[in-house]
């Protein structure tokens, strides 16, 4: 399943947090892709986290830095995608600066999971998806029964659902944490994901979301919400 769009009733701020991100990601993937392969090396081995360099108490400051950082043009896509989608309501119920603090904080957390699930790895962990799996914890509280649009794929044929976000990000969970234990006692990053950065940056979000929400502009957007009537959509 691969969301394309929800419910944007009831907000009410523009989600200059969200655009910002966005373009800092796309415009450092744009550097990273103008690189040749040595030079890459030697950014991700300065900014990138490494396990093996963090779990020794050195460059700590990566686990915020691999947020920014991206392996693929795929890789940024979907990270964006998710973001952009999801991240524009709950930035309007946190507030930019609570928005970008828990955005940065899940992004540290992500990263330090898997640090602690693999601390001897020196494979570079690079990505935002730590961080998104925090703003995707966010909006699975703050929006159970939120809309979410959804490309849904049958072989080679696709159809748009809507679906509620407890089903949506309640299917991608299970997945991280069903990938996820299938990876312990593997030394290195499965297949290039770190499942376990989205398992702990989906958990940090849960643990983070109630100090961070306003419960007087969350329940604006619910009121809202409760009063769909199916022909608001737009992209989100």
């Amino acid at each position: 399943m691969l969301p394309i769009s929800d419910d944007n009733r009831g907000r009410r701020s523009q989600p200059y947090v969200v655009w910002t991100l966005i373009a800092i990601n796309v415009v450092i993937f744009a550097y990273e892709f103008v690189l040749d392969q040595h030079a890459l090396n030697d950014l991700f081995a300065r900014w990138a986290v490494i396990p093996a360099e963090v779990s020794s108490g050195h460059l700590l400051y990566t686990l915020v830095t691999c947020a920014f950082l991206h392996g693929s043009w795929l890789h940024l896509g979907g990270n964006m995608l998710f973001l952009w989608i999801f991240g524009d309501n709950v930035e309007d119920v946190m507030g930019h600066t609570r928005f970008l603090i828990y955005y940065l904080l899940t992004a540290i957390i992500a990263s330090a999971a898997q640090v602690l699930v693999n601390p001897d790895s020196t494979t570079p962990l690079v990505g935002a998806s730590g961080a998104i799996s925090g703003v995707l914890a966010a909006y699975i509280v703050m929006f159970p029964r939120g809309r979410i649009r959804t490309l849904v794929f049958l072989g080679v044929f696709f159809t748009a659902i809507m679906v509620p976000a407890w089903l949506m990000i309640g299917y991608w969970i299970l997945l991280q944490l069903l990938s996820g234990l299938s990876t312990l006692g593997v030394d290195d990053v499965s297949g290039g994901v770190a499942f376990f950065a989205h398992i702990g940056g989906f958990i940090g979000g849960l643990a983070l979301v109630g100090l961070f929400r306003d419960r007087g502009r969350l329940e604006r957007q619910r009121t809202r919400r409760r009063t769909y009537d199916g022909q608001s959509w737009r992209q989100g």
